[in-house]
């Protein structure tokens, strides 16, 4: 047995020599990225590029050997071609006039609709440089959360209507909700057959335990100044007047809900859409809520033609305790959507 014991002592000290090392790797890597001062790094991929990329890997992977060494021989003469073209071309001054471009975006909302921070720093960053003709497109995915969230999200994507921008959302699995209340700001909406589409409402549901304390005779004091500081809680006794404020307060964010989708598409019926109910993208088509049912990949793809397609990422840095806990930031964050109706904020 003493082998047994000397073996394990032997893996303990390779495992906290390895832990040494990342640990220390990590501090540096810390270090550096406090020291350049960048919240966050803006990638662009040319998603055009990529395609013909794998288009040529599939061609190539179908093809014999003897065919695979001819293709590569003329590969390589083409390549050569162009390169002494377009740098006798560059001597010269002559420039091709550039492609228009469609700014690809994805937005992947959370309850608190964080994201939106890094969709600022992306449309800021298009607005910089777009130019007549360019476009953009947003796939777009979120169940909805906290109206101010995703009211600041829709304000964004305003900016770039404003800029002139044409704007295309497109929708593969669900825009409802604060979803929507982005959706609904572009020029053109897409969505899939079975995307879930709508649900133009507000909804709050919070738990009361007074009565569980009480029945323990433990006591909870809440001291408020003004009348409506506090309508509902979640320890204390609550009043019919607390519950009709509540109530109104709903209905007012519901009304405001309602106006700004109205505004966007004014050729709604608002009143028949703006029931809370969803409806599956035919559907939704069929009552206006969307444009042209299609994916996002057929519609990136048929932009690829005409113009240069390039993809906008922007990532914010994370300290190194943020990164630790990532994991269980993203479980909290789908336990939260999947009980969102305990929140006492009013969502969309």
């Amino acid at each position: 047995m003493e082998w047994i014991y000397q073996y394990g002592l032997f893996l303990a000290k390779i495992a906290t020599f390895a832990i040494a090392i990342a640990a220390v790797a990590l501090l540096i890597i810390s270090a550096n990225q406090r020291k350049s001062g960048r919240r966050g790094e803006l990638s662009l991929t040319d998603l055009g590029e990529e395609y013909r990329e794998m288009q040529q890997r599939m061609k190539f992977a179908r093809m014999g050997d003897a065919e695979q060494k001819v293709w590569n021989k003329a590969q390589k003469k083409k390549d050569k071609a162009e390169a002494k073209q377009a740098k006798l071309a560059a001597k010269a001054g002559d420039r091709k006039a550039p492609k228009s471009c469609v700014y690809v975006l994805e937005f992947k909302g959370s309850i608190d609709a964080h994201e939106v921070e890094a969709l600022r720093e992306e449309i800021s960053a298009i607005l910089a440089i777009a130019k007549p003709g360019d476009e953009v497109l947003l796939k777009l995915e979120s169940p909805g959360g906290m109206v101010h969230g995703y009211g600041l999200a829709a304000s964004q994507l305003d900016r770039l209507r404003k800029a002139g921008i044409r704007l295309t959302a497109v929708v593969d699995k669900v825009a409802a909700s604060g979803g929507y209340m982005m959706a609904c700001v572009a020029d053109h909406i897409v969505a899939a057959p079975f995307a879930v589409i709508g649900s133009i409402g507000v909804v709050a549901q919070i738990p009361n335990f007074h009565r569980l304390l009480k029945k323990n005779d433990i006591d909870v004091e809440l001291h408020t100044a003004g009348e409506f500081k506090r309508t509902l809680t979640l320890f204390g006794e609550n009043t019919d007047q607390g519950r009709e404020k509540f109530r109104e307060e709903l209905n007012e964010t519901h009304q405001l809900f309602k106006q700004f989708v109205h505004q966007q598409r004014p050729s709604l019926d608002i009143d028949s859409v703006a029931t809370g109910e969803h409806w599956f993208g035919s559907q939704a088509m069929e009552k206006g809520l969307v444009d042209e049912i299609g994916t996002s990949d057929d519609l990136v793809i048929a932009q690829m033609k005409d113009h240069d397609v390039i993809s906008v990422r922007y990532a914010q840095r994370k300290r190194l305790v943020d990164r630790l806990s990532g994991s269980m930031a993203e479980g909290a964050d789908r336990l939260l959507l999947r009980w969102w109706q305990r929140g006492q904020k009013p969502l969309v």
